[in-house]
């Protein structure tokens, strides 16, 4: 991932960092294939297509032409991605079909509107079917969350009524065992830029690529 980023000078790599194990479990771990991933996180896809082309899921080529050229997309509007997977798991709860579907957000996407009309749309249903995993890595863009729009996604996830819990999002064990429990929330506590210590939790990687001293 950070090889192809470098290559190609350009891309999301810090908040792709911070959601990479979440998307790990979720596509290693054999209790999870069966079913629906959508990742509504639209500066995360460096982490899916590295893990897509790994499982042969898309060809390596195209995640090695990954934002210079090539049929893969990236950096979508967010807010998007949590509405389709409502609708999605909305059909299999009136289908009554047994697949689970879990959807990937961003912290900072939480502030969009649509993603709280989502969010109605599965208390009002009390779809059990889905779970929202929220990459809380505490930072979007160029800034801190809290600097931007303070929201408690614990207590607000709570007050809806949702079945909301925590864990730590780069131990595998512990996504795990709440991913097997399929609680309807699950704030995933992770580190942007993971792994990199010049590149945790500092705004100005969210779109930069380390240079030649830094890989």
């Amino acid at each position: 991932m950070m090889r192809v980023a470098c290559k190609n000078k350009k891309g999301h790599i810090a908040p792709s960092l911070s959601c990479l194990d979440i998307l790990t479990v979720l596509y290693y771990f054999p209790e999870f294939r069966k079913d629906k991933i959508y990742l509504s996180k639209g500066h995360g896809w460096y982490g899916l297509y590295a893990i897509q082309a790994d499982l042969g899921l898309i060809k390596k080529e195209d995640f090695e032409n990954f934002t210079a050229s090539g049929c893969l997309e990236g950096f979508g509007s967010l807010g998007h991605g949590l509405p389709i997977a409502v609708g999605y798991a909305f059909g299999n709860y009136i289908q009554n079909k047994e697949q689970h579907t879990f959807c990937i957000v961003g912290d900072g996407e939480m502030q969009e509107g649509s993603m709280w009309e989502a969010l109605n749309f599965m208390q009002h249903y009390d779809l059990r079917n889905l779970t929202i995993i929220i990459d809380h890595n505490r930072l979007q863009a160029m800034d801190k969350i809290d600097n931007v729009l303070s929201h408690n996604l614990l207590d607000r996830c709570k007050a809806w009524g949702l079945q909301t819990w925590e864990c730590d999002g780069h131990d595998h064990w512990d996504l795990i065992d709440k991913l097997e429990c399929k609680p309807q929330v699950l704030i995933a506590h992770t580190i942007k830029g993971k792994g990199y210590k010049y590149m945790e939790n500092i705004p100005k990687f969210h779109f930069r690529v380390p240079d030649d001293n830094q890989r």
